[in-house]
Formats: C-alpha cells, sequence, structure tokens
C-alpha cells in the first residue's frame, strides 16, 4: 500500500517568524522586518475600550485563523491574469496572485530575474512639466526594487508610524510584505495613462501583505489605481500599505479598489507626504469585504501642500467599513479638503472618525472635512465622528456629517416622470456617490470606477 503524505496545518500567524528565504534582502530590510515582527508579537490585539477603534472591532480580522497565502496552481494564475481587466488604456500593468507577481504590461525584459518595467511618456512641448529626454519611470514589483532601487526604500518605506490604531498589523505587514508596485518617477516626466495593479488572493484563510510605494520628483504627474480582489468566494483577508511621496510641485492621483469576497477581511493603511506645491488626490472605494477598515494619514509638509481625500462605500447585507483619517496641517498655507460618501443598504454599518489637526505654525491653513451618509434602510448604522484640532491662526476649518435617508422630494420628482421605485432610488444613490468620484478628474478613471458601482448595484437587485 503506498505511504500518504500529510499536509501539515497552515502555521498560525501569531507563531511565524518573517521568512528565512529572505536572505538576499538588504540588511536594513532584514533588521526592520525582524524588528517589525517583535513589536507585533509584542503589542497587544486592540480591546473593545480602544478610542481608535470606538464602534468597531480589530477581532473581525481574525488574525487567530489566518495563514499567509501559499504559491497558487497555473490555472490559478491564469484565471487571475484573464479576469485583471480593468482599464482600457493604461501606462502599465502589474498583476499579483498570492503575494507573487505573474504577468503585467509595460515590461522590458533584462536582468536575471527577466523583468524590470520601465515606462516614460513625452509630455506636451513647452509644458513646464514636460518629460526631458532620456527620463523614464521605473514601475518595479516590490522584490525587484529592493534589489536595484534599495536606496529609495530604505529612505521612504513605513517610516511613518501607523497611528491610528492598527499599529500592530502594520508592523505584521512590514514582517511579511513581499510583493507590490514601487513606482518612482522623476523630475519633470509625466505619465498621461493611469497605471493599474491588481492584487488577487485565493485559498480559505490565505492573507496577503500587497505594498505600494509611490515616490514623485519635482513637477512630475502620475496615477495609480489598486484593485484588491478574492479570485474565490472564499473568507481570505488582505492587509495592504500604501505610502505616497510628492515632490515639489508634483501631482499624484491614487485610487484603492477594494472589491474582494463578501466573506473576506481587508485593511488598508496608507500615508501620504505633500511637499511644497504639490497636490495629492487619493480615493478610497470600498465594495467588497465582510470587514473592511481603512486609515488614511496626509501630512502636508510644505507650503502650498495640497491633499484631497475622498471615500466612496457601497455597502449591503451585513458588511461592516470602517473609516479613520487624519489631515495634519504642518506647514503654513496649506489645503486640504476630505469628502466621503457612504450609500448604505440592508444591515450593513460604517463608521467614520476623522481629524484635522493644524500644527503650531501652519497659519493661513484650509482644511475641510465633510462625512455624508445615505440611509437606504431602516436597519443600517452609520457612525460619524469628525473633529478638529487647530493650533494655529489664521485658519480657515470646518467639517461635518450628516446621515438621512432619501429626500421624498427627489423620489416624486422621478416618479411623476415614471420611473419605478426601485429605479428611482438607484438613480439618487450613483448621483450621491457620483459627485465624489468626479473630482478624480480623470476619464479613465471615473468610467472605470462608474462600471464597478453599476456592478455592486446589479448585485443589489
Amino acid at each position: 500500500m503506498p505511504s500518504v503524505i500529510a499536509t501539515p496545518p497552515p502555521v498560525r500567524l501569531d507563531k511565524l517568524a518573517p521568512a528565512k528565504e529572505r536572505a538576499d534582502a538588504p540588511v536594513w530590510f532584514q533588521q526592520r522586518s525582524a524588528a517589525a515582527w517583535d513589536t507585533f508579537q509584542s503589542l497587544p490585539l486592540p480591546g473593545l475600550k480602544a478610542e481608535a477603534w470606538r464602534y468597531s472591532s480589530a477581532k473581525k480580522l481574525s488574525l487567530e485563523t489566518l495563514h499567509v497565502a501559499s504559491e497558487s496552481t497555473e490555472a490559478e494564475k491564469q484565471e487571475a491574469i484573464a479576469r485583471s481587466t480593468g482599464l482600457v488604456q493604461s501606462a502599465a500593468k502589474l498583476v499579483f496572485l498570492n503575494d507573487c507577481l505573474i504577468g503585467g504590461t509595460g515590461f522590458q525584459p533584462v536582468g536575471r530575474t527577466g523583468i524590470l518595467p520601465v515606462i516614460s511618456s513625452e509630455g506636451q512641448a513647452g509644458s513646464p512639466h514636460h518629460t526631458q529626454a532620456g527620463c523614464q519611470c521605473h514601475v518595479l514589483p516590490f522584490e525587484e526594487a529592493l534589489r536595484t532601487q534599495g536606496d529609495v526604500l530604505e529612505q521612504y518605506l513605513m517610516k511613518r508610524q501607523a497611528q491610528l490604531g492598527s499599529e500592530k498589523f502594520a508592523a505584521l505587514h512590514l514582517a511579511h510584505v513581499r510583493a507590490g508596485a514601487v513606482i518612482l518617477v522623476p523630475k519633470n516626466v509625466v505619465i498621461e495613462q493611469p497605471i493599474e495593479v491588481f492584487h488577487w488572493v485565493t485559498g480559505a484563510d490565505s492573507v496577503i501583505f500587497p505594498h505600494t510605494l509611490i515616490v514623485t520628483g519635482e513637477h512630475s504627474k502620475v496615477s495609480v489605481i489598486d484593485h484588491h480582489c478574492s479570485l474565490r468566494n472564499e473568507s481570505c483577508a488582505s492587509i495592504a500599505v500604501a505610502d505616497f511621496v510628492a515632490g515639489t510641485g508634483s501631482r499624484i492621483t491614487y485610487v484603492s479598489s477594494q472589491e474582494m469576497s463578501l466573506s473576506s477581511r481587508a485593511l488598508n493603511i496608507s500615508s501620504t507626504t505633500v511637499g511644497r506645491d504639490a497636490s495629492v488626490k487619493a480615493l478610497q472605494l470600498h465594495l467588497g469585504a465582510a470587514f473592511s477598515r481603512n486609515e488614511t494619514v496626509s501630512d502636508l509638509v510644505g507650503e502650498g501642500a495640497r491633499s484631497e481625500m475622498l471615500g466612496v462605500c457601497l455597502p449591503f447585507g451585513e458588511q461592516v467599513v470602517d473609516m479613520r483619517t487624519l489631515q495634519n496641517h504642518i506647514a503654513p498655507r496649506t489645503y486640504s479638503d476630505l469628502l466621503y460618501k457612504n450609500a448604505l443598504y440592508g444591515q450593513s454599518k460604517t463608521v467614520f472618525a476623522g481629524l484635522i489637526n493644524v500644527a503650531e505654525g501652519a497659519h493661513y491653513t484650509d482644511a475641510y472635512q465633510k462625512c455624508r451618509n445615505l440611509l437606504n434602510s431602516g436597519e443600517c448604522e452609520a457612525a460619524s465622528m469628525p473633529g478638529l484640532e487647530i493650533n494655529a491662526d489664521q485658519v480657515k476649518c470646518s467639517h461635518g456629517a450628516t446621515s438621512a435617508p432619501i429626500s421624498e422630494d427627489e423620489l416624486f420628482y422621478l416618479k411623476a416622470r415614471g420611473i419605478p421605485d426601485g429605479e428611482s432610488r438607484k438613480l439618487i444613490a450613483t448621483g450621491f456617490l457620483e459627485d465624489t468620484i468626479a473630482k478624480l478628474e480623470n476619464e479613465a478613471l471615473i468610467a472605470h470606477l462608474d462600471e464597478l458601482i453599476e456592478e455592486k448595484f446589479r448585485q443589489l437587485s
């Protein structure tokens, strides 16, 4: 009788040390990874009384049930590549499955790894932001960036400590991160088409650790969209981190589209540093996952810096979406605007807690914060906690939150024109969310996000 080799059970994350096979990584990264693992082990899971988790619960991430995603099959890889259809045109595309790069476009094969994605885009002649001859934008998978751009990663990788409640999870990410996109845009380079990244996960109770790092030089411009997706209707998890560093006069547009299965869990931690006269516009789209949490910090460190923080959430059933933000004005004459819109259905729940902080000396700050909730059932729940902390003079700051059902007057207007009740409600909810998406001012991104939202509405019907 042939012997049977039993497959060992997945190792629990709370007993899993950083992978030994990272010996070829830079010494600084190995040291930081090991220190992060020690930090993860030393920090307790945030309890119910933790202010940063008010109206929510860190236990919903269920770490004790998860294991690091294993290598996928060839059939799964082909399926993920085939389903990675987003934008009609993109400057480059990376496709990851279970934290392994499996394909993409915009690559030039060089070196021992066989992939060194490099793209460049010519700007308009005479423009102050035109592309200089010979300049290139590097779009690298994380491990290739560690090997070839280690000095850049050492300078920028997760240098800002997570402070909105998920310090333990951020440490876990740093201890295990091995996949994601590193996008380096030199001075005066303009990338006209967006860069697209897909992060797929498969395998029951698998967890991945996607990372995105965007660094822009003076007067450069780039747009990036991250898709976080499940290959199957399984209970998976994603603990993602995104870091953005906008150099003087540069422009970054970023979208995080969370499209995971409705039994999954998702955590996204993002940190933005905005330099002098630079602008970062970032939108968080929440469509999937049973529980998702997003923590977003924007540091405005140079005069004239601008930050637009946008959020669109469309939960139904028993989905829970938890959003925490910090608009941190450090330099004078900076501007930030936050607009989060949530359209809730069924027994879903959203939590929003945001703070505008104006540091000492950050005079002439303009800062705005608004969270609006459209309640489409009598059982959904929206908890909103906007806040201000001002330590400077001559500032203009405002914050507010609203929660309300669809206006009967709006319904009457549409129904009087022969539009059925269900379709009228959908049109109103779509319009409610659309003005936030329109702030991206990028036709390709807007059209694609509209398609994703339309698909979610089809699931509601």
